[in-house]
């Protein structure tokens, strides 16, 4: 196989150019050429960018000295090879400075090719060296680039704490005088940056601390003397080979973050505190009217002597006074931390209930449902309160007719198999708050906002689009979660979960898997919408040994069921189904084909909430999700096997 050569010949001497093409061609070269005797052809040809150049040392009009000082003024990287009968060494040394690439002697041509490929194999080491250098260029002015624009200020020092990199921002956000920052003193300006910050001490060990521990990631908060909040991080910058060269700080002023933070909780509390005194000011507002009136009764009796006749109406002034102290209380909110403590959650939420009862008015009905055993937990009283009585005014809201409004509590606890099934449920023990209304639900094209502060789709003056956040926000502080589930009509169940606090006793043993739980060979029938949810239940029917057919809604559940229906022993379908055919409608219709079939139904409802014709058991003929996976093994196992 021969390979190409694009050449350049620099030749007056046609037998000459015979030669050395016969000897290249001989070793396998394909030569493509062109010859040229005069300067100007050779600057023509020269930008066409050969690969290689073959020049004689002496011609009429041009030579080989000239030619190879020209190529190097053009800046290309061509190997030029000088070939003469004449030359001498000291003259192939000259064409060297003028920069040649090589020498041959006319009477060693045979050598040539041997030379070409020297010399094409340096111009690649040259060509990748200048790749590899342009790529270097522009890769550091990008990121230079980058460090220059980013809005967080940056420090890059090297592994023994002197400074690499500083951009404008870090100046800025520490207001460093010019001529320290572009001072190369990093004590002075180290100095000056402790000296800035409100606690001088702190910042210098964290700064020692990090500067001794290489491999230590550091993130905290620092307050300036002007009030301004940082929000710092720091890491070890290290090779791909572990090596480590020193340690980027980053620094973002948060200062904004921290007041709005700062503003929302304050709204939350104002808006909180205003729900909780509208569901008190029926009662102390009626008992200042009992006083008010007894003491315009004991005027009006006309036997009191003047004094007493004065303390009657002070009575009265002061009762009034008391009634417009309760009106305040709707602007008024005090600052306050969390105020965590053990706690009961039956307990937290009993003592709300005539509070509740208040606030809801009667047209809505309240139903407690708690769970037997006490349901442990770390938390702040007052924002549990808050989150149930926010949850509970929107419920009102959501019903302005009147409804139903159902409380419920349990223990739950989530394996990894459950957790992975419904994000951001994770694995433990937890107590779970259930807040169920039969109002008019939430469109689906609103869920996605609901905990957004200040979005809300009241009238305005009618909400300020806090209620749901303020909730959002403590059960985060709680390191819980909320999971919502809603239907345009049927109403709205919240579900909250709060870790639980562990019995004093060993460790737990871990919840039985798969393996070990009871399933079978029966066909299964399973209708679920979700994408998420699925493929995990489905994965997990499979294992328990099942044979299931998958549907996504009622109308693919109804052309399974018409190939297979008498293999199909139970169907497992959630209530709220797409395209028209809910849960409920396709369970009648197969159940009217084959009495004998198995149903069960799953919802993010409760029970009390989507009972209405049907009835509705839980652990029964329904699974109310998240369903943990043993639940679900054993309510299918416990309906099969359970007589018609």
């Amino acid at each position: 196989m021969t390979t190409p050569l694009n050449l350049l010949l620099v030749e007056d001497n046609l037998n000459d150019v015979e030669l050395v093409l016969g000897v290249l061609q001989q070793a396998g070269f394909d030569p493509r050429w062109k010859r040229v005797e005069t300067e100007p052809d050779f600057l023509d040809e020269l930008k066409n960018a050969p690969d290689i150049i073959l020049s004689d040392y002496s011609m009429p009009q041009f030579n080989g000295l000239r030619a190879a000082e020209l190529l190097k003024a053009s800046g290309l990287n061509i190997p030029f090879i000088l070939i003469s009968g004449t030359v001498g060494e000291e003259v192939a040394v000259e064409a060297m400075k003028h920069g040649a690439t090589d020498y041959l002697l006319k009477d060693r041509i045979a050598r040539l090719p041997n030379v070409v490929q020297r010399a094409l194999a340096q111009k690649g080491l040259v060509d990748e060296r200048h790749r590899t250098r342009e790529e270097l260029v522009w890769k550091t002015a990008f990121l230079e680039a980058q460090v220059d624009a980013a809005l967080d200020g940056i420090l890059v020092v090297d592994n023994q704490g002197r400074q690499i990199l500083q951009n404008q921002r870090m100046n800025d956000l520490w207001k460093i005088p010019p001529d320290i920052a572009a001072n190369d003193d990093d004590a002075a300006q180290l100095q000056f940056v402790t000296g800035r910050t409100k606690n001088p001490q702190q910042f210098a060990d964290k700064i020692a601390y990090l500067y001794s521990h290489p491999d230590e990631v550091g993130r905290d908060e620092i307050e300036l003397v002007d009030g301004t909040i940082l929000d710092r991080y720091s890491a070890p910058v290290r090779g791909r080979t572990g090596k480590y060269y020193g340690r980027i700080w980053t620094f973002r002023d948060i200062t904004e973050q921290r007041k709005l933070a700062e503003q929302l909780r304050q709204s939350q509390k104002m808006e909180a505190v205003g729900q909780l005194a509208g569901g008190i000011a029926h009662d102390f507002n009626n008992i200042l009217a009992v006083i008010q009136l007894q003491a315009s009764l004991l005027e009006a009796a006309g036997n009191l002597c003047p004094e007493q006749l004065e303390y009657s109406r002070e009575i009265g002034i002061t009762a009034q006074r008391a009634a417009t102290l309760t009106r305040q209380l709707l602007l008024f909110s005090r600052k306050e931390t969390l105020q965590l403590r053990d706690l009961d959650l039956n307990k937290s939420i009993g003592d709300m209930a005539k509070m509740l009862r208040r606030s809801l008015g009667e047209a809505v009905q309240l139903d407690f449902h708690f769970a037997r055993q006490p349901l442990c937990l770390h938390a702040d009283a007052g924002m549990l309160d808050q989150v149930l009585l926010n949850l509970a005014v929107n419920a009102r809201d959501a019903m302005p007719g009147g409804g139903r409004l159902i409380v419920e509590t349990s223990a739950v606890d989530f394996d990894a198999a459950t957790a992975a099934q419904f994000s951001p449920a994770r694995p433990g023990a937890f107590v779970c708050l259930c807040v169920s209304d039969t109002g008019c639900g939430i469109p689906p094209e609103i869920m996605p906002r609901i905990f957004e502060p200040f979005f809300t789709t009241k009238e305005v003056g009618k909400g300020t689009g806090l209620g749901l956040a303020t909730v959002f926000g403590i059960v985060q502080q709680h390191k819980g979660w909320i999971n919502v589930y809603s239907e345009i009509g049927r109403g709205t169940t919240f579900r909250i979960y709060f870790p639980r606090l562990a019995a004093l006793s060993g460790p737990k043993d871990e919840e039985p898997v798969l393996s070990a739980m009871r399933g079978g060979n029966e066909t299964i029938l399973f209708v679920e919408d979700d994408f998420l949810l699925r493929p995990s239940a489905l994965k997990v029917l499979c294992q328990l040994g099942y044979r299931v057919f998958a549907a996504t809604n009622g109308a693919e559940a109804l052309d399974i069921w018409k190939r297979h229906r008498d293999e199909i022993f139970l169907l497992l379908t959630d209530l709220v189904l797409p395209d028209g055919i809910t849960g409920t409608d396709l369970g009648r219709r197969l159940l009217q084909e084959n009495p004998k079939l198995k149903v069960i139904y799953t919802s993010g409802y409760s029970t009390e909430v989507v009972g209405g014709e049907f009835s509705f058991v839980e652990g029964v003929n329904f699974l109310n999700k998240p369903f943990q996976v043993q639940k679900l093994a054993q309510t299918i196992r416990e309906r099969l096997d359970k007589p018609v």
